[in-house]
């Protein structure tokens, strides 16, 4: 199973230290070798909004209205169950601090009956 984990802009500012950068490399370092962590990054909080409605669509330039509306980084992991995922985001959040985020369950065509 795939899953997406989000974390969002919770306002802080405060710049993450030496041992945070070195806790969180050897974290992916780690997932990575294990074959858990397939990518990973951060995400640039302006974004373009689009939406369709009855065949017109539009585009809209952000930022968000709210900040912690706004997704700031991303890890797609590979586990066998949800709770192993939940397990692999309450290390990460251990290691950063405070925060909030979401996992989603990713499908893809192997989800599909009868794919």
């Amino acid at each position: 199973m795939q899953f997406l984990m989000m974390t969002t802009d919770t306002g802080s500012n405060t710049p993450p230290d030496d041992k945070l950068h070195a806790e969180m490399g050897a974290f992916i370092e780690e997932m990575s070798k294990a074959g858990v962590l397939l990518a990973t990054g951060g995400l640039d909080p302006r974004a373009v909004h689009i939406s369709s409605s009855g065949g017109k669509v539009t585009v809209t330039d952000g930022p968000y209205t709210e900040a912690k509306e706004v997704v700031v980084g991303f890890a797609l992991i590979e586990t066998r169950t949800q709770e192993e995922a939940i397990e692999l985001s309450k290390r990460f959040w251990s290691i950063v601090g405070d925060g909030a985020g979401t996992i989603q369950r990713v499908f893809g065509p192997e989800d599909v009956p009868g794919a």
